[in-house]
């Protein structure tokens, strides 16, 4: 889920509801200016919530006779299935797109990434390839969701659930023991069976428990992503979110390994254009701007010896600041911060992650990106409108992201908290009247 870190909203999301109490109820008027606010919201934003019926029945048939389909693909793909593999999201997930393995070697550490083969199921002459091209991403609303795909394929074929053969897209990285760096990379189709289903909390808990299924391999692989974590802060990329736990970092920094790992392979071996994710960086001024708004905090003092680079100034200084003023730190440096943009040209390299070359790959259910960057991968087969795929990429996600801050603003407008909505999830009870958390 990791895969981006210009903002904290586009770090992974923080866990979900480990401690719900059940969702948010509103009563029946309440209930229906929200619905009536989302309708608007979808048309202001040009956002459909519901699928043409040939999406649907295009989903339909293809999640159907499952496991003889994924039996007629094993002789074609590698067949991980005996291999321990896991995979860990928030407690209120539906689908699980990706999935972790990991080994130590004698001389390398190696990490898979496995992530759900939607285009087995969703091509270019596909009526659900259109629809998740024109719509781009998921909208994700406190309590509601729009998704990309119908969630008839993205919750079933398309989810390494536990103790199902599933068909996968997997990253093969061979890292060098000292460096982490890559020593080689494998990209390849396969079939995967995940042992477990984690929650960023179970995933926790299992650290600590040496009696606990899986606990060796996610001891090795939190070790392995605590030091991607510490090499990528000193390598200059931007960390806003200094408190991440153990469970998020494995899956931020496995995933923005894979990512790094796809897109290089695609630039640097095949040299072809892909979906890139490029984030320009502030000017001079911009940055003096913002280090100097943080060093006015109360409280607040940026380490001189990090002044010179203003990204590794802003990670010592949240490391350090109160945590009252942690938000107005992030707030300063996302006001300077350009917007992130998809480009079939890598070059300009992403600002925040001090990345020469970035793309998505890991989240191919969830963004158009993805899906047509898994496709090149596959095919080596370059959209001939590329270019127009990256523009409308870059556009859906500042609709969505318009879209997600009007509806918290207007949750907070009518007395709601929208991170408990988020959190908690939101339901109209009649004999509800007003607001009951």
């Amino acid at each position: 889920m990791a895969d981006d870190a210009t903002s904290p909203a586009e770090e992974p999301a923080a866990e979900h509801g480990e401690d719900q109490e059940g969702p948010v109820r509103v009563g029946e008027d309440l209930g229906r200016q929200i619905e009536n606010k989302r309708e608007d919201l979808f048309e202001k934003f040009e956002i459909r919530d519901v699928f043409p019926s040939d999406v649907m029945a295009e989903a339909e048939e293809r999640t159907t006779d499952v496991q003889q389909e994924i039996e007629d693909e094993v002789d074609e793909r590698e067949d991980l299935r005996e291999m321990a593999t896991w995979t860990i999201d928030p407690v209120d997930a539906q689908d699980f797109d990706d999935a972790i393995s990991v080994e130590e070697r004698d001389d390398e550490y190696v990490v898979w990434v496995h992530i759900a083969d939607v285009t087995h199921y969703v091509t270019p002459e596909t009526a659900m390839w259109d629809e998740a091209v024109s719509r781009g991403n998921t909208v994700y609303l406190p309590g509601y969701t729009i998704h990309m795909l119908p969630p008839m394929l993205a919750e079933t074929v398309c989810s390494l659930v536990p103790n199902e053969d599933r068909l996968a897209h997997t990253v093969e990285m061979h890292l060098d023991k000292e460096t982490l760096s890559y020593e080689d990379i494998d990209i390849y189709k396969s079939v995967i069976q995940s042992d477990e289903r984690l929650t960023y909390k179970q995933a926790e808990e299992r650290l600590d428990d040496p009696e606990a299924p899986l606990h060796d391999e996610l001891v090795l692989v939190h070790s392995l992503a605590d030091r991607m974590h510490e090499n990528r802060k000193e390598e200059g990329s931007l960390v806003l979110n200094p408190s991440r736990d153990r469970a998020h970092t494995i899956i931020e920094e496995c995933m923005l390994k894979a990512n790094k790992a796809v897109t290089h392979e695609l630039m640097w071996s095949r040299g072809v254009e892909a979906v890139y994710r490029v984030h320009p960086q502030p000017s001079p001024d911009e940055w003096d701007e913002a280090l100097r708004e943080i060093q006015e905090l109360d409280g607040v003092s940026i380490p001189g010896a990090s002044w010179d680079d203003p990204r590794k100034a802003v990670n010592a200084t949240l490391e350090q600041a109160p945590e009252r003023q942690l938000g107005k730190i992030q707030w300063a440096v996302m006001k300077v911060m350009p917007r992130a943009k998809y480009m079939n040209d890598p070059f300009g390299g992403h600002h925040a992650l001090n990345f020469e070359i970035y793309g998505h790959f890991t989240s191919p259910i969830r963004r158009m990106s993805d899906l047509v960057n898994h496709w090149i991968v596959y095919q080596n087969d370059v959209p001939e409108n590329l270019v127009e795929l990256c523009d409308h990429a870059s556009d859906q996600q500042k609709k969505a992201e318009n879209c997600e801050r009007e509806y918290k603003d207007f949750l907070e407008e009518v007395g709601l908290d929208a991170d408990q909505v988020k959190n908690r999830g939101l339901e109209v009870d009649e004999t509800v009247d007003g607001i009951e958390y």
